[in-house]
């Protein structure tokens, strides 16, 4: 069912309509922002969500929105509920395997269409996670074609005592042991905190350079969506976390040196000679610069070993972030493709996962091993343009840009949109505007879990770049960024159809 945007949203033309907002979504109540916010302790994992997960796991495709837009109608079904559903029908459906990618982004990008629900009006929030739905029931039917693959129930007589679940599971995942880990997963949900999880995940998660940083996505995109719906949902999470990071080909990793494990092993190493007051660096746009050189040319060997000179010479982990971002963004103009978005994600969630640890020494291994990624990334991609972030141009001219006119330029030239985006953001103009209607577009346009994700990452991580880097990153997203000129996606049409709205 495909509608043009005339029909769904009974205005005219471009941009401009984007402004009226997806008026069929008012069969709807709205989302508030506090019910969007989600507090933990609202939902349980019990008789009150298991209906919510079997809906949207047995109601077949073509009816599932159908269905979920229904009990929204009559107030039997929240945000919160669908948000669990979600994630729960999500891990035990979909296998992270043979790639910690493709179907699973069904799962990789609950958390991106959530953060897009926060950012986004009242009016707008279903938006994204009808998207979700439907993107996991594809997920779902491929899995059942491919594999038949379901979770099952953890071997109870191996799920280690609370006190013993950490060594347990350290001893697993450091001998790669699926079967120890998926054990010790169910008892660390049980006997520990989101905290002291995350610690654990969080480095095991940037460990490897395996299926392009989606471990380390995964990792952060499962524990901020688990912050939302609660940490009493988290088992059957966690067990699914562990055997994706499990995931290696060829000879166990603990018993062989593979290229895609050497990074996080020097780095591991590297970190003992970190002075130890590096939480108190500086500020320094120059060092951000120096360390951007060392990036674009830089080893595996030699981008780490530049940020620890870094930290050592009391320039703070916020200036090396800026490098790091600004590396990945860059990369993203050089050659647009599925490897450099992947820079851009990764590095969300490798700074994410910075921010919310508490131990240095976590903190600094995922730091170090962000900067390994990025060369890793540009070995990855090979031959490249030459554009650099930091000194692309502005758009010239006297006439002052608008939003609209940015995102219809993306239609045709994705370099002169960045320019006119600089442009604009360097006139002082809110970039919050460009950002309300770059995630409307993808709402309209998007038709891949990367349109959820990239989006999210960037209009997030814009906020932790200085005001030096912030407007020339979040410049370079319009190399791929949805453009107001791109087909309107089947699904917007699909979800007016469902809550009962007839054609203009």
């Amino acid at each position: 069912m495909r509608s043009t945007r005339r029909q769904f949203l009974g205005a005219a033309g471009g941009a401009m309509m984007l402004g009226g907002g997806f008026r069929f979504l008012s069969a709807l109540a709205p989302v508030s922002a506090e019910e969007a916010q989600l507090h933990p302790s609202l939902v349980r994992l019990g008789d009150d969500i298991e209906p919510t997960v079997r809906l949207l796991e047995e109601t077949p495709p073509e009816r599932v929105l159908e269905e979920v837009a229904t009990r929204i109608r009559n107030g039997t079904l929240s945000y919160r509920q669908v948000l669990a559903g979600l994630l729960l029908a999500g891990v035990r459906n979909v296998q992270p395997r043979p790639q910690v990618g493709f179907k699973f982004h069904a799962v990789l990008v609950i958390n991106s269409a959530h953060l897009a629900s926060l950012n986004s009006p009242g009016s707008d929030r279903w938006l994204p996670i009808f998207w979700a739905i439907d993107r996991f029931k594809s997920a779902q039917s491929e899995t059942a074609k491919t594999s038949g693959w379901r979770m099952s129930g953890v071997d109870e007589s191996k799920v280690p005592s609370g006190s013993k679940a950490r060594e347990a599971f350290i001893r697993a995942m450091d001998a790669w042991d699926e079967e120890a880990a998926d054990a010790a997963a169910a008892g660390l949900a049980r006997a520990c905190s989101r905290d002291e999880c995350f610690e654990l995940f969080a480095r095991y998660g940037c460990r490897d350079f395996r299926d392009i940083g989606h471990k380390a996505i995964y990792v952060s995109n499962s524990f901020r969506t688990l912050s939302a719906i609660g940490w009493q949902n988290a088992e059957p999470v966690l067990r699914s976390l562990a055997y994706a990071l499990m995931k290696y080909d060829g000879e166990n990793p603990s018993n062989s040196d593979q290229p895609a494990d050497r990074p996080g092993r020097r780095n591991a190493e590297l970190i003992k000679k970190i002075r130890p007051q590096w939480q108190d660096g500086k500020p320094d746009a120059k060092a951000t610069s120096h360390l951007l050189s060392t990036f674009r040319t830089g080893s595996t060997e030699d981008c780490p070993a530049a940020v620890v000179e870094a930290l050592n010479d009391g320039i703070s982990a916020a200036s090396v972030w800026d490098a790091i971002l600004a590396a990945s963004g860059e990369l993203l103009m050089r050659k647009t493709n599925i490897l450099t978005l992947h820079s851009v994600t990764s590095s969300n969630a490798l700074r994410f996962a910075f921010e919310s640890a508490a131990d240095p020494q976590t903190r600094l291994l995922l730091l170090l091993q962000n900067a390994a990624f990025v060369p890793l990334f540009r070995q990855a991609v090979g031959k490249m343009g030459a554009v650099e972030v930091d000194q692309f141009e502005p758009a010239t001219g006297e006439e002052k840009h608008t939003v609209d006119e940015i995102f219809e330029t993306a239609t045709h030239d994705r370099m002169e949109a960045a320019r006119k985006a600089l442009s604009y953001l360097d006139q002082a103009h809110q970039a919050e505007d460009l950002m309300r209607t770059a995630r409307r577009l993808v709402f309209l346009k998007g038709n891949d879990a990367h349109d959820y994700k990239f989006s999210s990452a960037v209009l997030e991580d814009y906020y932790h770049l200085s005001p030096d880097w912030r407007n020339r990153y979040l410049a370079a997203s319009l190399f791929y960024l949805p453009s107001s000129g791109a087909p309107d996606n089947a699904l917007v049409g699909r979800i007016r159809s469902a809550l009962g709205e007839k054609g203009a």
